[in-house]
């Protein structure tokens, strides 16, 4: 008895739909680790060093609640990280905030940076200096 040629594809398709929801369903990895409000990841501690590195407290404060420059503890928690990028790489010139597109230090970091201050906007990280997990 012959199969149709159709059957191979049909189970083909099958597979590839099945792992594609299967990929889809894994968790993602955490965007940060916090023990004792204060303990981070190593990642989570790269941004941290990119803060500190960039001075973004001259402007947003010691703790990112805001002085000439927004809190961004209130501001994390409606800013979608591709918002976040797109201010810190080309800054708000009209607002006083200067570019950091050209900074490797932040550039670099970024995605840490971000890691980060959400966990600041969060509440995970309770302190605004952190240490890292050992």
């Amino acid at each position: 008895m012959r199969r149709p040629a159709l059957i191979p594809a049909f189970c083909a398709a099958l597979v590839l739909t099945c792992t594609a929801v299967s990929a889809q369903d894994k968790p993602a990895a955490p965007l940060y680790t916090v023990q004792e409000g204060y303990k981070v990841d190593a990642e989570t501690m790269k941004g941290f060093r990119a803060w500190r590195a960039a001075a973004c407290d001259r402007c947003h404060g010691a703790n990112q609640e805001g002085m000439v420059g927004p809190s961004l503890v209130n501001s994390l928690k409606t800013l979608t990280k591709a918002e976040f990028i797109t201010t810190v790489t080309s800054g708000r010139l009209d607002k006083g905030m200067q570019s950091f597109g050209n900074s490797p230090v932040v550039m670099d970091n970024i995605n840490q940076l971000y890691a980060y201050l959400k966990g600041r906007s969060d509440g995970a990280i309770t302190r605004a200096k952190v240490e890292e997990i050992k």
